[in-house]
């Protein structure tokens, strides 16, 4: 079988409705399958801190039958001291059976891709976050029993998560609005990119700087952090600039009645998103959490076979 990577939610592009189905499928099956991943072990890179990624590929493949090796970027040679990221992903690819990277800078997250013999899976890097929009389509699939005519609408901060729902909504049929300050839309190349997907999909994808607009009628709101790991804007600046992108309860309620509000954590209540969202009864932000267990067991599965 030819070694398989998921850096870019694009990687999935062709089986993407398997995968989300395939989570589905082993979290309803949670403590009575078997262990298919028995033998294998994940390395698991981290240059940015975690709790959700950390744990939940941690506890996937571990019950998966596999093993999970935790590795801080600070105590490895990987692009310092004289070694090349290079030389690193050959001596790990003798190691281990896949690994999963957490890192800073994309560009060195495709490198590490393209010279490993194993699969390299993405836990984030500065440009995209594939296993978290998997994890959110899980979720939609499970509140709204599909995507088709779904309107998904994003406000905030245009980053690596934003980024890869696109894909993922355009991948899926969703119809998504990327509410975002001028100055902070999402990567200009992907949007390109996600709405040539949703056009071949009979989906749109669109770019909104009106939040009250964009939210007429949503099926979903989402959010994130409004300051990102390694991001230098200082808070009085972010404040100031998304302020009108809060989520709400007067946001929420130009969205459909049965409207889902999700983020990906961790939250800054009064932010982002307001305390009375967040621990209200349209959040489905816990169950969001959870469901990154099972879309990283449908990866490893998937990948690591």
């Amino acid at each position: 079988m030819t070694k398989r990577n998921l850096i870019s939610v694009l990687d999935m592009k062709d089986d993407m409705p398997e995968l989300v189905d395939l989570a589905i499928k082993l979290k309803a099956e949670r403590g009575n399958h078997d262990a298919p991943l028995k033998g294998k072990t994940l390395a698991m890179i981290f240059e940015k801190p975690s709790t959700r990624t950390r744990i939940s590929f941690d506890v996937a493949i571990t019950e998966l039958g596999g093993h999970a090796l935790y590795l801080d970027s600070s105590n490895m040679h990987m692009g310092k001291h004289g070694e090349t990221v290079e030389d690193t992903s050959k001596v790990m690819s003798r190691f281990v059976h896949g690994i999963m990277y957490r890192a800073y800078d994309y560009k060195v997250m495709d490198r590490l891709g393209e010279a490993t013999t194993v699969p390299v899976i993405s836990g984030l890097d500065n440009l995209e976050h594939p296993c978290q929009a998997l994890a959110d389509m899980v979720t939609i699939k499970e509140k709204k029993g599909g995507f088709r005519g779904r309107k998904l609408v994003y406000l905030g901060d245009g980053n690596n998560v934003c980024n890869s729902l696109l894909y993922a909504s355009a991948i899926m049929g969703i119809d998504m609005i990327a509410c975002c300050p001028a100055t902070r839309m999402p990567n200009a190349e992907i949007m390109l990119n996600a709405s040539r997907i949703a056009d071949a999909n009979g989906s749109k994808i669109v770019a909104s700087h009106e939040p009250e607009v964009a939210c007429a009628d949503a099926d979903v709101l989402y959010t994130d952090t409004w300051i990102s790991m390694g991001d230098d804007t200082s808070k009085e600046a972010a404040l100031k600039l998304f302020q009108m992108y809060q989520i709400n309860n007067g946001l929420l309620s130009l969205a459909k009645p049965d409207c889902i509000v999700m983020h990906c954590l961790p939250a800054h209540r009064g932010e982002e998103i307001t305390a009375e969202v967040m621990d209200g009864p349209q959040s489905v932000v816990f169950d969001q959490a959870e469901n990154r267990l099972h879309a990283q067991k449908a990866v490893l599965y998937t990948l690591l076979r």
